[in-house]
């Protein structure tokens, strides 16, 4: 990957219905594809594909595309990835194959440019071309979007939302050990975490829907407006938010990150006005490909806790979450960015306190 400072992120993106490989002729077929570049550096660039089965349900696909200008693959997550030529085809991983009807996964990528990194337009799923919509509407209406949340009345589990990147959700195993934790405490029934993505394999059975997109930044999830969408689909009652790890890389600007984080707020707010928002401070960074990105952190964090102050209401309180003290990646990322084990532990056990704090 170019050791050259990184540009500011190039979104673009690509909403493609495609349809879906129907076994029996009279089965539903059809789905949604979200391709959006996520940053773009000299000779790289990032990116991210959502897949939403509009049609029957599916146990495993294959999504096909061409690159228009030459792009390879370099590294893919949530899938598996060959790539002949142009064509690419991305397999499920073994915890993402299976889509209900209206249920969405994704995966990221980063890739190799020359010259020009233009979009790609046309999607095969399962080996079925773009189809335009579904072929066969389902049986039943699709289910309508949910009132406004108002806090859970007593007994029932508390919904929770983990959002943020691939910190967060790829795999994610700090979830699941936090789930772990919050079940040898006798409290896991007490808690229903909560999202449009799937858990992931982390060794065991764990509560894993989440909000972690790979790749994605939090100025671009406000700026598109794409967290109301997850929050009606979820209805939680508390958030916990890792996210600008990919807005630092993008060299986006601590005072650009939080009027992102202050859109968010209100968007969750205007979906639960008692929402309890936890908020972290980011694990600190030391990519390969980014010198600056370790000062870029320690620059955001420093502004948080003030900004947190100045969001959080008696009825919606903002809790900071230090994650980025104790944290070595040395010791505890392969990457200088994604926990390894040992990280992952430190995380879980940083969010534990805090969150057992907002379901009491």
């Amino acid at each position: 990957m170019s050791k050259k400072k990184l540009a500011v992120a190039l979104a673009a993106a690509a909403f493609v219905p495609i349809g879906l490989l129907a076994a029996p002729a009279s089965a539903a077929a059809g789905c949604q594809v979200g391709y959006t570049v996520t940053s773009q550096w000299q000779g790289g660039f990032g990116a991210s594909v959502s897949v939403t089965n509009l049609g029957d349900a599916v146990n495993g696909w294959t999504l096909g595309w061409s690159f228009p200008s030459g792009q390879t693959v370099t590294q893919l997550w949530n899938g598996s990835v060959t790539q002949s030529g142009a064509a690419v085809s991305v397999r499920n991983a073994g915890y993402n194959g299976a889509l209900a009807t209206g249920a969405s996964t994704s995966f990221g990528f980063n890739g190799a440019w020359t010259g020009s990194n233009a979009v790609p337009t046309a999607f095969t799923l399962n080996g079925v071309a773009c189809t335009g919509g579904v072929t066969t509407p389902p049986s039943t209406p699709p289910p309508s979007t949910p009132p406004p949340s108002t806090p859970p009345p007593a007994g029932t589990p508390v919904k929770v939302m983990a959002l943020g990147d691939s910190i967060t959700g790829s795999p994610g195993c700090w979830r699941a050990l936090l789930w772990q934790r919050l079940q040898q405490a006798g409290r896991a029934s007490s808690v229903d975490f909560v999202g449009t993505l799937p858990g992931q394999g982390c060794g065991f059975t764990y509560d894993g829907e989440n909000e972690g997109h790979g790749g994605f930044l939090a100025t671009n999830v406000a700026d598109q407006n794409q967290l109301p969408g997850w929050l009606a689909a979820t209805d939680p009652d508390v958030v916990m938010m890792h996210f600008g790890t990919n807005d630092v890389w993008n060299n986006r600007s601590p005072a650009t990150i939080l009027a992102a984080f202050t859109k968010l707020v209100g968007q969750m707010r205007a979906s639960n006005p008692a929402m309890k928002i936890l908020v972290a401070q980011i694990l600190p960074m030391t990519p390969g490909n980014c010198a600056e990105c370790t000062q870029r952190v320690i620059d955001l964090n420093a502004a948080i806790p003030a900004w947190a102050a100045a969001t959080s209401t008696a009825a919606s309180p903002v809790t900071v979450v230090d994650q980025w003290t104790g944290f070595n990646t040395a010791t505890d990322t392969p990457d200088g960015v994604h926990p390894n084990d040992s990280g992952n532990r430190k995380i879980a056990d940083r969010w534990y306190p805090a969150l057992t704090a907002a379901i009491s």
